[in-house]
């Protein structure tokens, strides 16, 4: 199941229209429970920073948000969804954001020939191997929508970027938490692509939880049978010893 998460923000639709083309389960939802029991979590956006915030902390997802990033359940951040996972927005002086990853929101400059907000498709240069990028080619075009942009601290994080009248941090990646500052779900069939590889980064990631705990379990196993193995040679031997002692002297001269 991925949770959709609803704090009044837009866009919900879109979202859950493209998982359904994809064969997913989404739920449109802001309650705690269903959201920590999620596969997946999506928190999508279009809106206002300090809006947006204001409506995380109405509902009490700030707190969620934080404990399931806590809990390592996948994470996407789309658009506005993204910016809300920094510190703080230049659009939203003195609000902070949710603080999951390091970096600041900003305005993107002015410049000639180039409309703001930001609305039309860019193509997309990949700074470092992503994983919401697996089979998707370098230069693909997105479709945004936005007057701010991410400006990530660690350059580490950053999978994808842009240019317009300025370098964007278009993607980022850190262990559980991926956000898109495009919008996937708008995005044609690449955008689609992107979706379901964040699908199967959750069962992979399952798969590999399910993975360690066997191989901890095989382990175990291992350990204990070779205990057994070596309680089991260590009482033959003491008997077999207790044998040769008992033997006569010619007869141990026989055997060699």
């Amino acid at each position: 199941m991925i949770a959709i998460i609803d704090y009044d923000a837009g866009n919900l639709k879109s979202v859950e229209k493209a998982l359904l083309r994809l064969g997913a389960n989404p739920v449109v939802t802001r309650e705690r429970e269903v959201i920590l029991q999620a596969d997946h979590i999506i928190l999508p956006g279009v809106g206002a920073f300090g809006d947006a915030m204001a409506n995380l902390k109405k509902y009490g997802l700030d707190q969620i948000i934080q404990e399931a990033v806590a809990r390592k359940i996948p994470l996407l951040g789309i658009c506005l969804g993204l910016q809300l996972l920094f510190e703080r927005s230049a659009e939203a002086p003195g609000v902070e954001g949710l603080g999951v990853l390091k970096g600041e929101i900003l305005r993107i400059p002015d410049a000639e020939g180039l409309k703001i907000p930001h609305m039309g498709w860019n193509s997309l240069v990949f700074d470092h191997p992503g994983r919401l990028f697996k089979g998707i080619p370098e230069n693909t075009y997105v479709y945004f929508v936005h007057s701010y942009y991410l400006k990530a601290q660690n350059p580490d994080i950053v999978k994808a970027s842009t240019f317009y009248s300025t370098k964007i941090h278009a993607s980022v990646e850190q262990e559980n938490v991926f956000a898109c500052q495009f919008h996937p779900e708008k995005s044609s069939d690449w955008g689609l692509k992107i979706l379901d590889n964040f699908i199967r980064i959750g069962n992979d990631m399952e798969k590999n939880r399910v993975f360690e705990k066997n191989t901890v379990i095989e382990k175990n196993i291992i350990i204990e049978k070779n205990s057994e193995m070596e309680n089991k040679t260590g009482t033959m031997s003491d008997c077999r010893l207790g044998e040769q002692d008992e033997k006569p002297e010619s007869a141990g001269r026989g055997e060699r």
